[in-house]
């Protein structure tokens, strides 16, 4: 009984709900990205590079004549998407990239406080609390 109200405890702590609302909105958000890369960003890309698809990019592993990706993973030949790899790689940089401009614009308009001035012994210039009377360090009285 007991474990299951830690659980419970754990489960619905404030930031644990943050975090799966934040895990659940990052994998629509990948999604999102995923189609703007595949559908928006790489067919004009691949038409500029002379009519490259890069999803169908691949080496095969076998001695079995295949013309496409697809047609390898009907057959099973083992194959190296390093096409699908370069998408991927694309999808990060622009997740990235928007994750980056927007943390920097969240900064902007919450700017940090400033860091609390630090109290330090007159004597020995050691960190010391607020509200010491007495220096930890050196035993001065403050």
């Amino acid at each position: 009984m007991g474990m299951l109200k830690e659980f419970k405890d754990f489960a619905l702590r404030g930031n644990v709900v943050d975090m799966a609302v934040g895990v659940v909105i990052g994998a629509a958000f990948g999604k999102i990205v995923s189609s703007l890369v595949s559908h928006v960003i790489m067919p004009p890309l691949g038409y500029l590079l002379g009519g490259i698809d890069f999803s169908n990019l691949f080496i095969p592993l076998s001695d079995t004549p295949v013309s496409t990706l697809a047609e390898a993973k009907e057959l099973g030949v083992p194959v190296i998407a390093y096409g699908e790899f370069l998408n991927a790689v694309i999808d990060f940089l622009i997740i990235a990239f928007v994750l980056f401009i927007a943390i920097k614009q969240i900064n902007h308009f919450f700017p940090k406080a400033p860091p609390k001035e630090i109290r330090k012994c007159p004597y020995c210039k050691e960190a010391i609390a607020d509200d010491a009377t007495r220096c930890p360090h050196c035993t001065a009285q403050l």
